[in-house]
């Protein structure tokens, strides 16, 4: 093996020396190295920049990786008994490194291969030759799960079956590449595959600027435009369907939808009428023309399909049957993802295409044949064998499969009476040994197997591969722990030219323009962005509440006195219990609000999403730290100051459309009920003295009072400052201002050149207040306004979300 390369020294301080010792990492040679131990060309620019870094320097280019991702959001959702959890994107922070030439290769063998891909699935569906012929034996189709007998005999409304298909690749120690897997039931991964890349470069970006790695810009661009080409009439929409947030890919469907500028769906939110999918929006139904599928086919129509499915919607196979919607990929295309298939890939691709397979697969043996199961128990020692009708390669598949070189001796003599009654539900694929590639790991490189998942997109030229993708790096020497729920993490791939390559961007490149309108809100992000409206509101005036309580609290000791037990009974009604300094309630408002901002993740800005999640762990870290009086009185400030911080993101940055008058309606409906509540409470003959100080202090009114009435705090200045000021932002009648002024600005909110039931509402509850006085605001009345403002929730529910 070749010695390691020069290290560059400074101040005779040590370098990566060390840790690029390749002669103490057997193994690594497989990726960075050629047959012959030396360092592959591609990677040789990189790795003497790595030798002049020192350790220091490594770790804090790997610490903005990892801050870029926190910053963005990238995480990833574990499943295991206990329930799922969110956890960071598992980066790996040594990019795999590509000669383009032999990227080129690798290209043609996959383009290849979605071609067949492409011919299987439409023969399965349609004249079904392939079994006819006996290329495929029948029950790989007949017992197959995948294969959706409502989908025979439909066809696409563009032609194809495939549009977007996905392919697990390995390479062996050899240099060969083959595929392990083919993913085209719903392709998850080139989103990440993006993320990869920005969090990356933030770690490397000098030598990403001085590389020649081929972007990933272009393979997106023309994917999209190809979707457009897809919609049949103008007014159609283009949505990228998601499972909803549970998806474990959940992020990768909302970063994508708002990479591409498309809609991001869940199954309530569309339904069809007239055989055209139509998705609920604030504005009505409008049509879909395209929808990028991200779950899995039976789920999609609970009335054709699998009726358990409460994520579908009912009626779309029969829109795809008329014609009036393209889906990618087609339903019923999870049927080439079966591993048993694997196996007669390459007699079918000599009969379809004429030639031989360009790229292999593993070689894998469906035990349902009596030569194949005698084979693969003659050789159970280099075998694995697994359930044939998976659609997951065996290191993805949770321990279904059996290693049999893991068996014990009574096991293997019994393996042949295994195979004789359960062969055609088995398959036998022998073990990999995958390359391996440079993982820094506790503070060294060291080598970890790898496997790459490559993309490939039909385009209007034809199928486009990714130049890159992301590589799937193993936690420990064991292929099987590549899987990401295995604790495997992911890397980016950099293609590299020897010549400078196209920088290539979504952003349209011509002067003149068409400044086109956001897209109809559906009416499920509608109703998220008004309850995280409220939440955030409700948040709010619970902390200033809770802040004067506390304040009160530290200079009398006293609970029970008059004040604070009146404000205690107040607290009571809206669940807030004061013996805890940081109440649950309150944590669970935070919670809401954060799932409600889940489910609008495509529209939710990154820096907003840091700031909401940022403000619910210092409420929960504040929960069992904080003593009653000063400390949660400065806990509250603290606490405040954060909300507002989200609060001005959110105000300054989100684009005042549609969703911005929703999150506003919300805001201004809760801060409204919040005033009229306490003030109700607090306003009465009965209330205690310092009630309207306290009130003026909760309603941040304080120096507006002073400068406003030339008198002390009285009972009236105060009723006319916190409900009937026009100009002061936390009075009752600013929010009912704020509200008509938004509904206003709503679609349908005149209907035939009326006002619409909603809409009137709100006039005659504004108008109601505004000419009131003083003297009138009652407790009565404040209990009759709660109630108007409840309607109105109600009301703009029944107008808006349903």
């Amino acid at each position: 093996m070749a010695k390691a390369p020069a290290v560059e020294r400074t101040n005779d301080k040590p370098g990566m020396a060390s840790m690029l010792d390749y002669r103490s990492m057997p193994g690594i040679a497989d990726e960075m190295l050629d047959i012959n131990g030396r360092i592959r060309p591609v990677w040789q620019p990189f790795v003497n920049a790595l030798s002049r870094m020192e350790e220091r320097e490594l770790h804090e280019r790997f610490s903005r990786t990892d801050r870029y991702l926190r910053d963005a959001g990238v995480f990833y959702r574990d499943y295991s008994a206990q329930g799922n959890t969110e956890r960071n994107w598992p980066i790996s922070h040594i990019p795999v490194l590509i000669d383009d030439k032999e990227w080129e290769a690798v290209s043609h063998g996959l383009i290849q291969r979605a071609n067949l891909l492409e011919s299987i699935v439409a023969d399965f569906y349609g004249e079904n030759r392939l079994v006819q012929q006996g290329y495929v034996p029948p029950s790989l189709l007949a017992s197959n799960p995948e294969y959706l007998r409502p989908l025979v005999g439909v066809k696409p409304a563009d032609g194809h079956y495939l549009h977007f298909c996905s392919f697990e690749i390995g390479r062996g120690p050899d240099g060969h590449w083959w595929v392990l897997a083919d993913r085209t039931q719903a392709p998850s991964g080139a989103g990440f595959a993006l993320e990869n890349r920005v969090a990356t470069t933030r770690a490397f970006s000098d030598i990403y600027a001085e590389s020649h790695v081929h972007r990933l810009a272009s393979f997106f661009g023309a994917f999209r435009d190809t979707l457009q080409s897809h919609r049949q009439h103008p007014d159609d929409r283009i949505a990228v369907l998601t499972p909803g947030p549970a998806s474990e890919t959940y992020f990768e469907h909302a970063y994508i939808a708002r990479y591409l500028g498309f809609m991001l769906l869940e199954g309530e939110d569309l339904t069809v009428v007239n055989n055209r999918v139509m998705v609920r929006t604030v504005a009505g139904l409008k049509p879909i023309g395209v929808l990028w599928r991200r779950l899995d086919a039976s789920y999609t129509d609970p009335l054709e399909l699998d009726q358990n499915s409460h994520i579908g919607t009912p009626g779309m196979v029969q829109a795809l049957r008329s014609g009036s919607l393209s889906m990618v990929n087609a339903l019923g295309s999870g049927i080439l993802e079966t591993r048993a298939l694997l196996a007669f890939m390459p007699a079918i691709c000599r009969h379809l295409l004429g030639e031989d397979l360009a790229m292999p697969s593993i070689a894998t043996w469906w035990c349902g044949q009596p030569s194949e199961r005698e084979h693969v128990a003659r050789n159970i020692e280099r075998m694995v064998i697994g359930p044939a009708y998976s659609r997951l390669p065996f290191f993805d598949d949770n321990g279904q499969s059996v290693l049999g070189s893991s068996l014990r001796e009574t096991a293997k003599d019994s393996i042949g009476d295994w195979l004789a009654s359960d062969g055609h539900k088995l398959v036998g694929q022998e073990v990999v040994t995958l390359s391996t590639t440079p993982a820094y790991v506790d503070g060294k490189l060291v080598p970890r197997p790898m496997s790459l998942r490559v993309f490939a997109a039909r385009t209007q030229d034809g199928w486009q591969v990714m130049p890159g993708g992301f590589a799937r790096i193993g936690r420990s020497n064991d292929t099987a722990a590549i899987a990401m729920q295995a604790g495997g993490s992911a890397a980016d791939v950099w293609i590299v030219s020897d010549k400078p390559v196209e920088r290539t961007t979504l952003l349209p490149a011509e002067e003149n323009f068409i400044r086109n309108m956001p897209g109809s809100l559906p009416s499920r992000a509608a109703d998220n962005l008004f309850w995280l409206g409220r939440y955030i509101e409700r948040s709010e005036g619970a902390l200033r509440i809770l802040r004067a309580w506390h304040a009160r609290f530290a200079e009398s000791a006293d609970p029970k006195q008059p004040l604070l037990a009146h404000v205690t009974e107040y607290l009571e009604t809206v669940d807030i219990d004061v013996e805890e300094s940081v109440p649950a309630s309150l944590i669970a408002n935070l919670n809401s609000a954060i799932y409600s901002a889940s489910n609008i993740r495509d529209r939710f800005s990154p820096d907003g999403w840091l700031a909401l999640n940022d403000l619910a762990k210092t409420a929960r870290r504040f929960q069992s730290k904080v003593a009653a009086g000063d400390d949660a009185t400065h806990a509250m400030t603290v606490l405040l100051r954060k909300l507002a911080g989200f609060a001005g993101l959110v105000h300054e940055n989100m684009y005042r459309f549609t969703g911005w008058r929703f999150l506003s309606i919300g805001r201004y409906l809760e801060r409204g009920l919040h005033l009229t509540r306490l003030l109700g409470h607090m306003s009465g003959p009965d209330a205690p003295d310092g009630s309207y100080d306290m009130l003026l202090e909760i309603g941040d009114s304080v120096m507006t009072h002073r400068r406003r009435y030339n008198v002390n705090t009285a009972a009236l200045t105060v009723m006319d400052l916190l409900g009937l000021d026009p100009l002061n932002p936390r009075s009752i009648l600013f929010q009912l201002n704020e509200i008509r002024t938004e509904v206003e600005q709503l679609p349908n909110a005149f209907v035939n050149g009326q006002m619409s039931p909603f809409y009137r509402e709100v006039m005659r509850v504004h108008s109601g207040l505004a000419v009131m006085t003083p003297e009138n605001l009652s407790p009565a009345v404040f209990r009759q306004l709660e109630q108007d403002l409840e309607h109105l929730s109600d009301l703009l529910a029944q107008t808006y979300l349903g």
